[in-house]
């Protein structure tokens, strides 16, 4: 990545929809990096004003696994602003932004959040944004919109909305190419690329849906968002590195190390050439690992973790 910013762990973010209670009662017992409180497309049109009413209430109680708290806004500026207003409260880690234009629409909100944020005596910058691109337009301006903004902590490509403006399928055949240049673009800003190639709506096969998160992990993805928990389980695991993996890793950086104290920049190690970019992989992949760690860390002192 193009800097060394302080990033959010979200292997898994689940959608709540904040004004069904049944769902936000039993979100704190998902073992979930994130619960995405959503104000957008599972609130109908006449439960928007309502909705936005149960989001400082929901907060605390969605919190209490030790998931961070994101809520997804709507799009159109009139909502959103009214979205902002309610949901830029202590305890919210994140808003997600549906429809991104580019990097002027994300500044114009962060204005808005930074408003909120004095306003209600919080630290400024506090609330980071998940930018979600999901128009033929916005795809053209990716890489402006990763690094529009500090605020800006991840990016994804909404696939169902990016496939209807471009008039295609949500199918692999035609996101491919749109995926793999967000993860550059997102990789090119420092920030989180999150999503997969495929469709978020099919749940009823979780073992292809195992092989479509295990495939995003190796393009570059380091999390997504799901709409039940039994993709959240799986998102975990995959986008997590495993305990042969760590352990290499580990051997990769002690072996380097003993290298560079003798002068040398490249070795060989199980047959393997061992050189700077590979150790950067390793270092990585460790320090995603300790990072679980002390997520895993978080929900067992809270009472509710499962892994």
């Amino acid at each position: 990545m193009a800097t060394a910013r302080s990033l959010p762990l979200w292997r898994s973010l689940l959608f709540v929809p904040v004004n069904v209670e049944k769902f936000v009662a039993t979100a704190h017992t998902r073992d979930v990096d994130g619960i995405q409180l959503d104000l957008e497309d599972s609130v109908p049109v006449s439960e928007k004003d309502t909705a936005r009413k149960l989001i400082e209430a929901a907060v605390p109680r969605v919190a209490r696994g030790g998931a961070d708290v994101v809520v997804r806004i709507n799009r159109p500026l009139a909502l959103a602003v009214r979205d902002i207003e309610a949901a830029v409260l202590p305890g919210v880690a994140a808003l997600a932004l549906p429809k991104v234009t580019g990097a002027d629409h994300i500044r114009l909100l962060s204005e808005l959040v930074g408003d909120c944020e004095r306003t209600r005596g919080m630290a400024e910058g506090s609330v980071k944004f998940i930018a979600m691109v999901e128009t033929a337009n916005a795809y053209f301006h990716m890489r402006d919109i990763a690094s529009a903004n500090p605020r800006v902590v991840a990016m994804t490509l909404g696939a169902e909305d990016f496939a209807t403006s471009v008039g295609m399928l949500p199918e692999p055949d035609g996101l491919i190419s749109p995926n793999i240049e967000m993860v550059i673009a997102a990789a090119a800003a420092g920030i989180l690329p999150m999503g997969f190639v495929g469709s978020i709506a099919e749940i009823s096969d979780m073992a292809a849906f195992r092989a479509t998160i295990r495939r995003a992990r190796k393009l570059g993805f380091r999390g997504a968002s799901c709409i039940h928990p039994r993709q959240a389980v799986i998102l975990n695991e995959e986008f997590a590195p495993g305990a042969d993996e760590v352990a290499d890793a580990r051997r990769v950086i002690a072996a380097h190390e003993a290298a560079a104290n003798q002068g040398r920049g490249a070795i060989s190690l199980d047959g393997r050439m061992i050189d700077v970019p590979i150790v950067e992989r390793a270092k990585a992949t460790v320090a995603w690992a300790d990072a679980i760690a002390a997520r895993l860390a978080k929900r067992a002192a809270a009472g509710t973790t499962r892994d």
